[in-house]
């Protein structure tokens, strides 16, 4: 069954009327074509016993019928969207089923005066579709995975203590744009001793700092899939304590990687993690949760928290990524995204994790 045929199942299951995606990487999930609007509309329509529709900006009409066999409709930017589209969709019974975590208020707004039907959320039912990976969606991960390991590797070769963390973002990626990567998963972060005790800190013009610790959190998109990957190494020689640190966090990693497997819940796999951290007592340092899924986003269903009692599945694919921030002193997390085997849990990326010197 395709991707599309289980909405239109799930439609008739729910007696819907019909669903509609605005996330752009939702419908390029489900049809494998992708566009960006910015501050335009995109919408997939996707009918119970019809086929779907495609509504988008006029301009990349032809690009979307290079990719797909049903109707695709344009607007120009003169035109009034949700007059176009009141004319051209068919009025339907029962709730239209919308991805509410990505439809902002100005388009529920528009398609308002589209439908007089009542709205309901569909993010639970796309997230479920979206979480268990085939082989080829693995594949996919593994390759953009490898390309992580890349990045960093040109990373660890820059380092120089007359560089700033804003220059060896600029060689990570302008080393992948010579490997013919399009872009990068999100913002490179490369964070300098203390600007690492911030788990999304902002690198700047900080020169790279000897005997202290220096944190890479980086990834890469190849072919419409994510990667992404932390590693903190040592430049010069950083004292025992920061060492230490070093070390319970990889303890920490370590732990919940063994203990993954299908059965066990999303929050015992945050606890495995935790748990070494707080023992330790550093529990108020470790601040986020373990993990987030990942596939065609970087962040995407599920989390790998404290309260999430999901039973983890084989091809289920996340991120493990502990982390210890102590402010003025010490930032520490190591990332490896994999997926869930029939006995454990199957590494994306292979960056060597033992504490290197630089």
């Amino acid at each position: 069954m395709s991707k599309i045929q289980s909405v239109s199942q799930y439609l008739n299951e729910q007696e819907a009327g019909l669903a509609l995606f605005s996330d752009p990487v939702s419908i390029n999930y489900l049809t494998g074509f992708y566009s960006d609007p910015h501050e335009r509309h995109l919408f997939l329509f996707v009918f119970r016993d019809r086929a779907p529709l495609l509504f988008l900006p006029a301009m990349e009409v032809n690009s979307a019928k290079r990719i797909l066999d049903f109707e695709v409709v344009g607007y120009q930017d003169a035109e009034n969207p949700w007059a176009k589209l009141k004319a051209k969709l068919p009025a339907v019974s029962g709730p239209i089923l919308a991805e509410f975590d990505s439809l902002n208020l100005t388009r529920y707004q528009g398609l308002k005066q589209v439908f007089d039907n009542s709205f309901e959320d569909l993010t639970p039912f796309i997230n479920r579709l979206k979480l268990i990976k085939s082989a080829d969606e693995i594949a996919k991960l593994k390759y953009a995975g490898s390309f992580a390991d890349k990045a960093v590797q040109i990373g660890f070769e820059a380092i120089s203590l007359d560089k700033t963390e804003n220059d060896l973002i600029t060689e990570i990626e302008f080393g992948m744009k010579k490997l013919g990567v399009k872009k990068m998963s999100f913002d490179t972060m490369v964070l300098s001793a203390e600007n690492a005790a911030d788990p999304h800190g902002i690198p700047g013009a900080n020169m790279i700092q000897n005997n202290a610790l220096l944190l890479f959190d980086l990834g890469t998109e190849n072919n419409g899939y994510m990667s992404d990957m932390t590693r903190t190494v040592a430049v010069g020689q950083p004292d025992a304590f920061k060492k230490d640190i070093y070390q319970l966090c990889l303890e920490a990693q370590l732990t919940a990687i063994d203990f993954i497997k299908p059965g066990v819940t999303a929050a015992e796999v945050d606890a495995a993690a935790r748990n070494v951290i707080a023992k330790a007592g550093y529990g108020e340092y470790f601040n986020h949760r373990l993990g987030h899924g990942i596939g065609m986003s970087v962040h995407e269903f599920p989390s790998i928290m404290a309260g999430n009692d999901l039973v983890l599945e084989e091809g289920m694919a996340f991120s493990v990524e502990p982390g210890i921030y102590i402010p003025g002193k010490v930032g520490v997390r190591i990332e490896d995204c994999g997926v869930v085997t029939k006995n454990g849990f199957d590494l994306f990326t292979n960056t060597p994790k033992e504490l290197l010197y630089f």
